[in-house]
C-alpha cells in the first residue's frame, strides 16, 4: 500500500475522475459515468495490489489488468498516465481522435499498458480467463521449490453489460470448473445500463449465479477504498475458486444532476454539469486535466516497478543457474520464439487422408518440440482430432496438461485461447467450420489485436454429408475472409496442411484459421513442407502444356477436381493451368509481379470451391460454387448433386472458354 492518508486517497480518486470527465468533455464523446463511479475500486486495486512496472509494460510476471467494460476507457488511460506509463496529458487530450493513443475503446496495439482490446462486452471477461489459465499452466510447469518465477493475478473490472452477454456465462462456467483461484473480477454493480435501470432487463441473482458456477463471491462498498481492499484481500485468500467482487457503486458519482442515472452513461456531462461536478468533488475548475503534484508523486509506480523487475531478473538468474533447461525453455516463451529446428518435425504425406487427420499428425509432431503449444476443442476432439498425443488434460488438479476440454462453449473457447496467446502461449481452438458463427466476435478480435491465435475448424463443406445443412458451411469461408488480418487457410492435402501450421506458428501478428476436411483427400501438392509454395497463398500447381488459355483455381477438396478437369481440357486442346489457392490473405501479401505471374490478366479463369461464390469474382470470371444451403445425404451424392464433379467443372470451363 502506497497511499495511507485517507485525504490523499480521496484526492487521487478525484483526480482520476477529473481526468476522465475532462477527456470525455474535450472529445465531446465518450462514457464518463463508469470512470466516475469505478474510480475508488480502480485506484485501490492499482495502488495497493496490482503488480506492474510502468517502464516495462511487457514484463512477464506482471499482474494482468483488463478493463472489460471498455467503454469506460478514460478510466484506464487516467490510471496509466498517473502511474507512470508512456501516456502523456497531451495523449489524454487526444481522446477519441484519429490515430491517437487514447482511442474510444482500449486497443492493445496502440496504448502501452493495455493488455487487450475491449469494448465488445463480455470479451474482456472471457479473455482474462485465458490469461489466468496461462499463468496457472506456466507456474505449474516451470516453478521449482525455492524458485517461484511465475506468480501473478489476472484482474478485471466488469460491468452489468459484460455479465449480460452470453459469453460471460460460457466463460464463467469454465473458469469455475477449472478453479482459477488467481482470477479476480471487480463487478461495477451500479444498476444502470444505456436504457435506464437494469431492472428493465437484468434482475437475476448474480451472486448465486456465480456461486453456482463455482466462484467465490463477496459484496463491498464501491465508494469506500478500505471496503474494496477487504474484498480483494478476501479474494486473494481463496486459492481454489475465481472471485467476483460485487462492488456497489453509483454511476457518474459526484455529478449533482446526473449521478445514478443513464444520462451519465454514454454522453459528456456538458460544461455546466462539469463545473458543478468539479465543485462538488473539490476539483479545481482550471486548468483542465489537472493533476496535483502530491497526487502525481503518490501514484507514480515507476520506481517501485523498477524494483520489482530488478528483483525478478535476479531471481530468474538464480533459477537459470539451478534449472538451465527449464529457464531456457521458459525464456523462449517469454520472448515469443520457437525452438531452433522446430520446422524439421513437420510431416509430409503421400497417402490419401482427411486433412483433419493430417492436422492431428502435425499437432502430434509439433507437440513434441514446441513446449508452448496447447489447446483443444469445444467438445469435439473425437471429430476435429486436435488433442496433442501423449499429453494430459488441463484440469483443476492438473495444471501442466496441454489439452483442453472447453466443453460446448465455442465463444468462450476462442476468447480463452486469445487470452492464452496474449500471455505468450501458442493456443489452438477447434470446432466445426459451421460454428465459426458462434465465436466470430473473438476471432475478429484476435485479428484486431494482432493476436496470432490458431483456430482449427474442420468439416469444411457439404462433404461432411449426412448431418445436413445445419452443419454444412456455405457462406462461412467468405465471412472469415472478410475479416481484415485473418489468414483463412483451406489446404488441398496433408502437405498444404503442414504448410498451414508452419505459417500459423511463425506468425507474429496475424491469427490463422485452418479449414480442414472430414473426407479423405488425395495428396496432390509438393512434399517439401518446410518450403511449400502454399505459404504464398496461391501458386501454380500444374502448368498448362503450352501458354495457358484457361486457369482453374481450387481450394481444399476441390483442387483434385481442377486437376481432373485439366486433363480433359488439355485432351480437348485447351491449354489449362491449375492454381491452388489455400489463402486469399497470403496471396494478397505477395507483390504484384508474383500475382500477375500466377493469375495473368486476360486469361479466362474458373474458381472451384464448395462454398458461396461471394468474393470469388475478384479472381475468376466463372465460379463452380454453392449459393444455397446444403442437403442431408452421403457426401459423394451431394458433390454430384451440387456439381462438384470433373464433368461439371469441364462444362463450366468450356462455356467460359467458348464465350
Amino acid at each position: 500500500m502506497k497511499v495511507a492518508d485517507p485525504a490523499l486517497t480521496e484526492k487521487c480518486i478525484n483526480t482520476i475522475r477529473g481526468l476522465s470527465i475532462d477527456g470525455v468533455q474535450k472529445a465531446n464523446s465518450g462514457h464518463p459515468g463508469l470512470p466516475m463511479g469505478a474510480a475508488p475500486m480502480a485506484f485501490t486495486l492499482w495502488d495497493r495490489y496490482l503488480k506492474h512496472s510502468p517502464k516495462h509494460p511487457k514484463w512477464f510476471d506482471r499482474d494482468r489488468f483488463i478493463l472489460s467494460a471498455g467503454h469506460g476507457s478514460m478510466l484506464i488511460y487516467s490510471l496509466l498516465h498517473l502511474t507512470g506509463y508512456d501516456l502523456s496529458i497531451e495523449d489524454l487530450k487526444q481522446f477519441r481522435q484519429p490515430h491517437s493513443r487514447t482511442p474510444g475503446h482500449p486497443e492493445n496495439t496502440l496504448t502501452p499498458g493495455v493488455e487487450m482490446a475491449t469494448g465488445p462486452l463480455g470479451q474482456g471477461f472471457a479473455h482474462g480467463i485465458g490469461m489466468a489459465i496461462a499463468e496457472a499452466h506456466l507456474a505449474a510447469k516451470y516453478n521449482r521449490p525455492g524458485h517461484e518465477i511465475i506468480n501473478h493475478y489476472t484482474y478485471a473490472i466488469v460491468s452489468d453489460g459484460d455479465l449480460m452477454e452470453g459469453i460471460s456465462s460460457e466463460a464463467g462456467s469454465m473458469a469455475g470448473h477449472l478453479g482459477l483461484g488467481k482470477l479476480i473480477y471487480l463487478y461495477d454493480d451500479n444498476m444502470i445500463s444505456i436504457d435506464g435501470s437494469t431492472k428493465l432487463a437484468f434482475t437475476e441473482d448474480v451472486e448465486h449465479r456465480f456461486q453456482a458456477f463455482g466462484w467465490h463471491v463477496v459484496e463491498v462498498d464501491g465508494h469506500d477504498a478500505d471496503s474494496v481492499a477487504e474484498g480483494i484481500e478476501e479474494a486473494r485468500r481463496v486459492d481454489d475458486r475465481p472471485s467476483l467482487i460485487m462492488v456497489k457503486t453509483t454511476i457518474g458519482f459526484g455529478s449533482p444532476n446526473k449521478a445514478g442515472t443513464a444520462k451519465a452513461h454514454g454522453s459528456p456531462l456538458g460544461p455546466d454539469e462539469v463545473k458543478l461536478t468539479k465543485e462538488a468533488l473539490g476539483i479545481p475548475l482550471e486548468p483542465d486535466f489537472f493533476v496535483p503534484s502530491d497526487v502525481a508523486l503518490a501514484m507514480d509506480a515507476s520506481a517501485s516497478g523498477e524494483v520489482r523487475v530488478a528483483d525478478w531478473d535476479a531471481r530468474f538468474l538464480a533459477y537459470a543457474a539451478e534449472y538451465p533447461a527449464e529457464a531456457a525453455e521458459l525464456q523462449l516463451i517469454i520472448d515469443g520464439n520457437l525452438p531452433g529446428g522446430w520446422e524439421d518435425v513437420l510431416p509430409s504425406f503421400s497417402d490419401p487422408m482427411a486433412t483433419r487427420k493430417n492436422g492431428e499428425a502435425v499437432l502430434a509432431a509439433l507437440g513434441k518440440v514446441v513446449p508452448s503449444l496447447l489447446g483443444g476443442s469445444a467438445d469435439l476432439a473425437e471429430s476435429t482430432f486436435t488433442h496433442i498425443h501423449g499429453e494430459t488434460t488441463f484440469q483443476k488438479n492438473n495444471r501442466t496438461g496441454r489439452n483442453f476440454c472447453f466443453g460446448v462453449r465455442e465463444h468462450a473457447m476462442a476468447a480463452a485461447c486469445n487470452g492464452m496467446q496474449l500471455h505468450g502461449l501458442k493456443a489452438v481452438a477447434s470446432s466445426f467450420v459451421q460454428f465459426t458463427d458462434y465465436c466470430r466476435p473473438s476471432i475478429r478480435l484476435a485479428a484486431l489485436m494482432e493476436c496470432p491465435s490458431l483456430f482449427v475448424f474442420t468439416h469444411d463443406s457439404i462433404g461432411l454429408g449426412e448431418d445436413g445443412p445445419t452443419h454444412q458451411p456455405v457462406e462461412h469461408l467468405a465471412a472469415m475472409r472478410a475479416i481484415p488480418n485473418l489468414n483463412t487457410f483451406r489446404p488441398a492435402d496433408g502437405n498444404e496442411t503442414s504448410a498451414g501450421y508452419k505459417v500459423a506458428l511463425e506468425s507474429q501478428q496475424t491469427p490463422t484459421l485452418l479449414i480442414l476436411s472430414r473426407q479423405n483427400l488425395p495428396v496432390v501438392t509438393p512434399s517439401d513442407v518446410k518450403n511449400h509454395p502454399a505459404e504464398k497463398g496461391a501458386y501454380v500447381l500444374s502448368e498448362a502444356s503450352e501458354e495457358a488459355k484457361l486457369i482453374l483455381i481450387g481450394t481444399g477438396s476441390e483442387v483434385q477436381l481442377c486437376l481432373g478437369a485439366q486433363k480433359e481440357l488439355e485432351a480437348q486442346g485447351v491449354p489449362t493451368r491449375v492454381v491452388s489457392m489455400p489463402s486469399h490473405f497470403l496471396f494478397e501479401k505477395q507483390d504484384s509481379s508474383y500475382k500477375q505471374q500466377v493469375l495473368p490478366k486476360g486469361v479466362k479463369t474458373v474458381s472451384v470451391e464448395a462454398g458461396t461464390s461471394f468474393g470469388w469474382a475478384k479472381y475468376s470470371h466463372a465460379q463452380v460454387s454453392i449459393d444455397t444451403f446444403g442437403v442431408s445425404g452421403p457426401a459423394p451424392a451431394l458433390f454430384e448433386e451440387f456439381g462438384f464433379t470433373v464433368p461439371n467443372v469441364v462444362k463450366v470451363a468450356q462455356e467460359l472458354f467458348n464465350a
